[in-house]
């Protein structure tokens, strides 16, 4: 949908081919959709009315082709909501964060904690995400007023891109290493995992090497269910910890962090393959074919 240079010009000059009814109808349902809008937007309790009220108003601002301006002022609605809102609010999650490794590296302290880390930025991504979909609903009853496919589809992206604008604009400088710490913590997490797995097997395989051929067949019975509950324990806690950290992926990815995250993913594997060389390469080589699905990037075979 190609967007107009001066929509809500155009919309207002339809002003002057109306009667005196129709003007005061319009100039109404303006202030009530503002007033509205408003409501909606910074709820301080429940009210089901005012949602129906909204879609009133913007119908009746529509009816008289004014689709244009109701649209405009409600994304520049939800803009400045969001940035009060929403980025303000997370970002104030990593005030403690500001200038981190900076300090610290001059004054020879330990950097950014990462189970601290992941902890903040979890409870930061449920909150601003939580706000998003609330905003996104309150779109969606927009959508229902302008009665258009093609205004749903702009709309979307429209929003999708002032989300996208907004975190950005006010991106602190520290927020990228933030993201390295979650990756490189979650990364050392499932390599412990797995590198507690083969050191299960090996010494499982150990065990049944030593034992004489009389008590093989009678201990590998019981091996095998003591492996089975082994494994199927450290496949679940393995899937678990792959869930939550596709489910922070889609939270990044959702607010326009996409290629942050994907250099903070990239340059974990990187540093950890630097300090632990050998000794995790399996475990990351495993961690790497699990995750990289939730980036959607593709990585050539050797």
């Amino acid at each position: 949908m190609e967007e107009s240079s001066s929509p809500s010009v155009c919309d207002f000059e339809l002003l002057d081919t109306l009667g005196g009814d129709s003007i005061k109808e319009i100039l109404d349902s303006y202030n009530g959709f503002c007033s509205t809008s408003d409501a909606l937007l910074n709820p301080t309790s429940v009210n089901l009315s005012v949602g129906r009220e909204f879609v009133s108003h913007a119908g009746v601002l529509c009816k008289h082709g004014l689709h244009s301006l109701v649209r405009d002022l409600f994304l520049k609605s939800l803009e400045e909501t969001f940035e009060r809102r929403g980025a303000l609010r997370f970002w104030q999650h990593f005030d403690a964060y500001k200038d981190d490794s900076l300090e610290k590296k001059s004054k020879n302290i330990a950097p950014i904690d990462d189970s601290e880390v992941q902890q903040v930025l979890c409870k930061a991504l449920d909150e601003i995400s939580a706000v998003k979909r609330y905003q996104e609903n309150c779109l969606l009853m927009l959508v229902d007023a302008l009665e258009t496919d093609d205004e749903r589809q702009y709309l979307r992206s429209k929003y999708q891109l002032v989300v996208s604008s907004v975190l950005m604009a006010s991106l602190p400088r520290h927020f990228p290493e933030i993201l390295h710490s979650y990756f490189k913590g979650k990364l050392e997490e499932l390599s412990a995992i797995m590198k507690g797995e083969s050191e299960g097997d090996d010494d499982s395989e150990n065990d049944d090497m030593e034992l004489d051929e009389e008590g093989k067949s009678s201990h590998k019975n019981g091996a095998m269910d003591v492996d089975e509950c082994f494994s199927q324990g450290k496949f679940t806690e393995n899937n678990k910890l792959v869930k939550n950290i596709g489910e922070v992926v889609r939270h990044l990815r959702s607010l326009g962090f996409t290629s942050l995250t994907e250099d903070a993913y990239a340059s974990a594997i990187f540093l950890l393959l630097k300090d632990y060389r050998g000794s995790v390469l399996e475990s990351i080589k495993h961690w790497i074919q699990v995750c990289l699905p939730l980036f959607d990037i593709f990585i050539c075979p050797n």
